[in-house]
């Protein structure tokens, strides 16, 4: 098993920067995820550690290894493609069993490793079949067994569960956290779903356009990102915003978005109190914005007067677009609402998981 360490990792391509010094230390028996938009360099930081990519700068170790210079085939690690890339004039079995071949590893070890991989991922019926036989689900799970017979000291995964259906992912997910779990190697997972990311990983790396935002559990990333990009990027549906300025009002510490008014709680005043008059982002999540006859008890609540735009019944929950004169903003409401389109309605904002970020910096103020 080993660590996995980028040190001030930069790749150029050209004039553009793909990523930029990048710094992150992944534990042995880690599960860390990158996530983030397309093109924001989470691909490439992999491809870089796998061997695929050269660095422009700095060093990335596998263990206490440097492996810049080391090529891919020698570096311990095995990668699983957004495209399964299986050979289709192979059998299951000899898809599983060709890059143990191709560095002479015994028949016999060969094909306990081969087994025990279809085993752990009950595909032990397939290993007769082609591709060409097998299902989107099916093919994914011998890409993975292909890793898993390696043995190898990283597992590197590069959005595997793309091509899947939506119901075949969800029970996707939960397979490769099963096999993390029973394997105990190290795992390093590319994503854009930021549901993949919150449900795998054990942290998750957030980029953007490159730059690392921020890296934490992903807890620690719903109830305190560090920026405005992370609020907005972690959770579904996404963080309501609202361009604001603190204010002060009747001795307390409020937030103006010009359309509303929203008092902040007693136990935070002297948190913002110093940033009374700064230009702020004000984020509210969906889940914190209630019906308030079916708001939690013991929270303290702003009610905004709104108008319902859009309702969404998702059965334990409903969706609701609400509007103000100048503002537009998620709730996720309580199934027994009365929240009906085209009427006026109350939204009650849990303050108390409010998030307030610089305009300027685009960074949180806590």
């Amino acid at each position: 098993m080993a660590s996995v360490t980028y040190e001030h990792v930069t790749k150029r391509f050209g004039d553009v920067i793909a990523v930029n010094d990048l710094n992150i230390v992944v534990e042995d028996k880690e599960f860390l995820v990158f996530v983030g938009p397309s093109g924001c360099g989470k691909s490439t930081s992999l491809r870089m550690l796998a061997g695929l990519e050269e660095i422009t700068e700095g060093k990335i170790y596998i263990g206490d290894r440097v492996v810049n210079d080391v090529p891919p085939k020698d570096r311990d690690i095995a990668m699983v493609f957004q495209s399964y890339a299986l050979y289709p004039h192979m059998t299951v079995y000899d898809n599983m069993a060709f890059g143990l071949r191709l560095r002479r590893t015994p028949k016999q070890e060969i094909d306990r490793r081969v087994r025990e991989a279809a085993q752990i991922l009950g595909i032990e019926e397939l290993l007769d079949r082609k591709p060409r036989q097998l299902s989107g689900g099916q093919r994914q799970r011998v890409a993975v067994g292909r890793a898993i017979v390696r043995e190898p000291n990283v597992f590197l995964m590069d959005e595997p569960l793309s091509n899947l259906d939506a119901k075949l992912r969800v029970q996707a997910r939960a397979e490769i956290s099963k096999l993390h779990q029973r394997l105990g190697t190290t795992f390093i997972y590319v994503t854009h779903d930021q549901v993949e990311a919150m449900t795998m990983g054990t942290r998750i790396a957030v980029m953007n356009a490159g730059v690392l935002q921020q890296i934490d559990t992903p807890q620690n990333l719903y109830d305190r990102p560090d920026n405005v990009f992370v609020a907005g990027f972690i959770g579904s549906p996404a963080m309501n915003f609202f361009d604001a300025r603190l204010v002060e009002r009747d001795g307390r510490v409020a937030v103006d978005t010009g359309d509303f008014l929203l008092v902040i709680p007693d136990d935070r005043q002297s948190t913002y109190r110093p940033h009374l008059g700064k230009e702020i982002v004000f984020g509210i999540r969906p889940e914190d914005i209630h019906d308030p006859q079916f708001a939690p008890p013991g929270i303290h609540t702003a009610h905004v007067e709104t108008r319902v735009a859009v309702t969404e019944l998702m059965g334990n929950e409903v969706i609701v677009y609400l509007d103000t004169d100048h503002h537009e903003f998620i709730g996720r409401f309580d199934p027994r609402t009365g929240a009906r389109v085209g009427t006026p309605m109350t939204a009650a904002f849990n303050m108390d998981r409010m998030h307030v970020f610089d305009r300027e910096t685009q960074l949180a103020i806590r």
